[in-house]
């Protein structure tokens, strides 16, 4: 089983940001946590701050056996990443660290989800695991 986790913008600075929000953890320990949690998968990690280059890697879904996203603050404006995602014949579970729905109300709106399997939001680096979880029980 291959996997694909994509991070948006800003979450290459994790460690650094809001640590109420998003933790203490780096990207680098987020994908350590994932690779110790999932000694059997193999993955593909991504992260850009650029909507082309996350839209390139999307349209490599057909490599892949599931995909996990959080499409950082793309979440809630990228139409050219929901479409992106509306083409893909995989499972894809979008995955947000904080409770975005308890946060200001921009936040609030996802125009990603609609067009996903699910969104886990709001347990922090656990939201990965159970997006994962979900996709090897499912696969």
């Amino acid at each position: 089983m291959k996997i694909l986790v994509i991070n948006g913008p800003n979450l290459n600075m994790l460690g650094l940001r809001d640590k109420d929000q998003y933790g203490s953890f780096t990207l680098d320990d987020l994908n350590g946590i994932i690779l110790n949690h999932f000694k059997d998968i193999e993955f593909d990690f991504f992260q850009s701050n650029h909507e082309g280059e996350i839209i390139d890697k999307l349209q490599t879904f057909s490599k892949y056996d599931g995909i996990i996203i959080n499409p950082g603050a793309f979440t809630h404006y990228s139409y050219a990443i929901r479409d992106s995602i509306e083409l893909i014949s995989i499972d894809v579970i979008e995955v947000h660290i904080s409770s975005v729905d308890s946060r200001e109300e921009f936040r609030r709106k996802s125009v990603t989800a609609p067009v996903c399997t699910g969104k886990i939001s709001g347990f922090k680096e656990y939201s990965y695991i159970l997006g994962i979880e979900y996709l090897v029980r499912n696969l």
